[in-house]
């Protein structure tokens, strides 16, 4: 690093924390108004900052102590709210059911969706019966959001200018996308309208994430690793160091908005979650009598609950409109849509305080003991776990709430309600999920793929459990992830690092063959034979790995869209993944007319079919807007790897925009990291962007380089780690001017 990069870093931060300027611990004329609270809240709050230090090294990266856990927490967000005030409050917006106060009218259907299961005044009462300790936490969360926007008073919330500590309740796990997203919007409109809404299948980046935990025997020096490479939207969480004196001191990436560390690792034991393909939430077909408003079970005939939900909507003109709703509901759970004359109920884990419960012990536990001892509240639904410890424990396991069922249905498709035999019959026990743990090859994995191969000859067998353990069958990391894994007999941090980029495309090794096989048996005169023989060429000879300056990973990725897109519905209606339906049901002659489109298209967009892959494929961070506009004409960096969808475990999922030719990424690789637990814990990650959502901020995109190019910079773990590379030390409230590091 260069005197002025060290120098620039160590800037002030920019935004919202500059712009408030507060000189001490206190609050700014007009505080107590924007707080809406007497000078006793106020007073409280002021005593609980002094018991918080926050300490920015030179990337941004917020290191929050505590006295307790409570006062890290009341850093913890507000050092959140530093960096990414919107995201913060979206984040609640979407989880409340209020997006629409925001947004308008046409978040209506994702509020009430959200409101089906989660209504404020249940969540007051699980609040009230919460234990103590967790209670605290929460009053913490709130205190420190509300102490942040009174001394704040320049930012200005869209909705939320008050945070109440029941609302963690609404947004008690991590994930990119919670069970409640499996409710398709279009049949929920035309159900409770009563209009037919055309429902469509967006096709979309597939999302996921990469785990590996390596065990000591498979590693040079004999310690522990573990990969955490979640793919996401990109600025979805914050990287965080939170410590506190009742044993917190955990590091990683928090989902904005919550206060838990949902990927990542303490001084003995690390956690990486990955979207599950496990079948978990299921629909029952409700026979009804709707001039009743009854439902058949069995013989009997029971009575569906009804319930009133009123939403607020922004108006075009600036104002509040509402709209009331009576939803249904049977004991198997609201009903979502209709099909074929009846109704449709869905069925999911609705357990928030367990949920946040087992979402913040988890960062404290030691070891695989003590994490499966939390695991056994039994309220993480929708993600796999790759776990490791400074023992040398490593396992792989799936989702712990696993409601047992009868295994004569498919409870992949909607089973008849009026049976009670299609009941969920309580959940299965820890010991009873497909896990691997500790397994004799010494690695285990997760690419969002089936448990069966997550650590090779010591996977579970799928032939041991019922069907609805796996909906998500196998996906091209899975086999590079399995061939990266045995490529080494023994890894280092380094060697972990190189495996998670490695640059190898199992989908185009496996799907390229058969188009130039499907132009080779094209007649010798045949006019697309001939046109298409220098592109065929180019990819006969590439070794299916993508680069910087591959122009086959350009011709190969334009020709994989073009060749999925007219065949996705086809491979949904067939119920095959995409992959398998290209490789073994899509045609010569359409193998070889996707070839042609890529063609012209690459020539129309860059004025030839021969264009490095990092001419098209790029980062670029414009400004803080929560949805980017991007735009050709502005800066932006290349980027070497692929979509996930084509096997490439670095994950960076790109299109066109309107107005632009190259692609830009919005998800994949966001919040990576390599861990090593020896007798020291060491570890290197790296932030998409950077740790700042404010454009002014030195933080915003000082991580953007070292992001494409993979290259993780070391974790400042311990407070040796961060001496020299502090930024700033203050208190929330206050801003302290910036302490050079070490030689500057």
């Amino acid at each position: 690093m260069t005197d002025q990069e060290g120098l620039s870093r160590r800037r002030i931060l920019g935004g919202a924390v500059g712009a408030a300027a507060v000189a001490a611990v206190g609050l700014p004329p007009g505080a107590a108004t924007a707080a809406g609270k007497d000078t006793s809240e106020i007073a409280r709050w002021r005593r609980q900052a002094a018991r918080v230090t926050i300490t920015r090294d030179d990337w941004g990266i917020p290191h929050v102590v505590g006295r307790t856990d409570a006062d890290a927490v009341f850093g913890m967000m507000y050092a959140q709210a530093e960096d990414d005030f919107p995201r913060v409050e979206r984040n609640y917006l979407v989880s409340l059911g209020r997006l629409a106060e925001a947004e308008g009218e046409t978040a209506i259907w994702q509020d009430l969706r959200q409101r089906l299961w989660l209504e404020p005044g249940e969540l007051k009462r699980d609040y009230a019966r919460c234990p103590a300790w967790l209670r605290r936490l929460m009053q913490a969360w709130a205190d420190g959001l509300n102490f942040y926007l009174a001394t704040h008073p320049e930012v200005r919330p869209s909705v939320l200018t008050r945070f109440e500590p029941w609302m963690p309740l609404s947004f008690s796990e991590g994930s990119i996308g919670g069970d409640i997203e499996r409710v398709a919007l279009g049949g929920l409109e035309a159900f409770y309208t009563g209009r037919t809404v055309e429902t469509t299948v967006e096709e979309r980046e597939p999302t996921g994430s990469n785990g590996f935990a390596i065990a000591p025997h498979r590693t040079r020096d004999g310690h522990a690793l573990l990969l955490i490479n979640p793919h996401t939207s990109f600025f979805f969480r914050s990287e965080q160091h939170v410590t506190s004196g009742e044993g917190l001191d955990v590091y990683g990436a928090a989902t904005w908005g919550q206060f838990f560390i949902y990927q990542g690792f303490n001084a003995d034991a690390g956690w990486m979650h990955t979207s599950s393909g496990v079948d978990n939430v299921d629909e029952f077909v409700e026979t009804v009598d709707t001039a009743k408003l009854r439902y058949r079970y069995g013989n009997q005939w029971r009575r569906i609950t009804t319930k009133s939900v009123t939403l607020t909507y922004r108006t075009a003109d600036g104002g509040r409109a509402k709209r009331t709703f009576t939803t249904y509901a049977t004991h198997h759970g609201p009903i979502v849509r209709a099909a074929d004359g009846k109704w449709i109920a869905f069925a999911l884990m609705n357990r928030p305080v367990p949920a946040l419960q087992q979402s913040f012990l988890r960062t404290k536990t030691r070891n695989y003991r003590e994490f499966v001892r939390v695991a056994g509240l039994q309220a993480n639904s929708s993600n796999n776990t790759l776990f490791a410890d400074s023992s040398g424990e490593i396992a792989f396991l799936v989702p712990q709430f696993m409601p047992i069922r009868d295994d004569r249905f498919d409870y992949r498709r909607p089973v008849d309600g009026s049976d009670p035999a299609t009941d969920w019959r309580g959940l299965h026990s820890l010991a009873s999920l497909p896990q691997a743990v500790n397994p004799r090859i010494g690695w285990a994995f997760n690419t969002n793929n089936w448990p069966w191969t997550a650590a090779g000859p010591d996977s579970p067998d799928a032939e041991d459990y019922p069907p609805y353990f796996d909906q998500a069958g196998e996906n091209p990391r899975g086999p590079q992830a399995i061939r990266v894994l045995s490529a080494r007999r023994k890894f280092t941090p380094r060697t972990l690092r190189d495996a998670a980029f490695d640059p190898y495309l199992t989908a185009f090794a496996r799907l390229v063959p058969q188009l130039v096989s499907a132009w080779g048996k094209l007649p010798s005169g045949d006019a697309q034979r001939a046109r298409l023989a220098e592109p065929i060429d180019l990819l006969r000879r590439w070794d299916h790995r993508w680069g910087y300056q591959s122009t086959a990973t350009s011709l190969a990725v334009f020709w994989g869209e073009a060749l999925w897109a007219p065949l996705a519905q086809a491979a949904r209606d067939a119920g095959i993944s995409m992959w398998d339906y290209l490789a073994e049901r899509a045609t010569d002659a359409q193998r070889l007319t996707a070839l042609d489109e890529a063609v012209n298209r690459l020539t129309q967009d860059f004025g030839s079919w021969r264009v490095p892959w990092g001419e098209i494929n790029r980062f670029q961070r414009n400004d803080g807007a929560i949805t980017q506009t991007f735009d050709d004409r502005k800066p932006s960096i290349p980027v070497p790897f692929t979509s996930g969808q084509w096997g490439s475990l670095a994950s960076f999922g790109a299109r066109r925009y309107p107005g632009t030719k190259r692609y830009y990424g919005t998800s994949g690789n966001s919040f990576v990291a390599v861990v090593e637990f020896g007798p020291k814990l060491r570890a290197w990650a790296i932030t998409a962007g950077g740790a700042s959502g404010h454009p002014e901020s030195p933080h915003f995109n000082d991580q953007a380089v070292r992001y494409a190019n993979g290259d993780l910079r070391p974790v400042y773990f311990s407070p040796r780690d961060l001496e020299g590379h502090i930024e700033r030390r203050y208190r929330p409230g206050e801003v302290q001017p910036a302490v050079p590091a070490k030689g500057v």
